[in-house]
């Protein structure tokens, strides 16, 4: 599924995705050609986004939330809940039942800090398009073995062991074994 979110997953965060970005756009005073013009991402899939009708990439969001001058959390928060540093929603399945990501929360950072909490079913696979220079992650391995594949070039992390990587490059987590992987994922701008 690469890091598309499911249009048809409601109760998680794509459930607010749509709304949000009607009315951040509309705040921002961009029309939807001018979004896409701004953000690279095209305006057909803009409509989609804002009709639910549409997967879209976390990455593909990020551009998005940066063209309007919001950020990511933005986007994806649950609008009826006053602003906090947690988030607790669900951003991303994968196949497998097992296979999740959680974005727990966020800080202040140059531009932001994100805490995620993932889960990956056995088999599964999430490739993930290279962020902006700038942008790096770190890994902490709760449960399982990750294997983390930085531009082609595959590293095995076991369980109580943590990574720290800059992401302005191609990358993917992956399962290879037969139960579950869990893992928290920090990404820092």
């Amino acid at each position: 599924m690469s890091d598309n979110l499911q249009a048809h997953i409601r109760g998680d965060v794509l459930a607010h995705v749509s709304g949000n970005l009607r009315r951040l756009r509309q705040a921002a005073g961009l029309s939807q050609a001018a979004l896409a013009e701004a953000s690279g991402i095209s305006r057909r899939m803009i409509v989609a986004v804002e009709g639910g009708d549409a997967n879209i990439s976390l990455s593909s969001l990020d551009k998005l939330a940066a063209a309007m001058g919001v950020r990511f959390v933005d986007l994806v928060r649950d609008p009826a809940c006053a602003p906090s540093a947690e988030i607790n929603e669900v951003a991303w399945r994968g196949a497998e039942a097992d296979s999740t990501a959680i974005l727990l929360g966020t800080a202040p950072a140059t531009t932001e800090a994100q805490m995620w909490f993932w889960s990956l079913g056995p088999g599964e696979r999430y490739a993930a398009e290279p962020d902006p220079a700038g942008w790096h992650e770190m890994l902490f391995v709760t449960e399982g073995t990750l294997r983390l594949e930085l531009s082609g070039a595959a590293k095995e992390l076991p369980a109580g062991s943590f990574t720290i990587y800059a992401t302005d490059q191609a990358y993917a987590y992956a399962n290879a074994g037969t139960l579950p992987v869990r893992f928290v994922r920090n990404v820092i701008s």
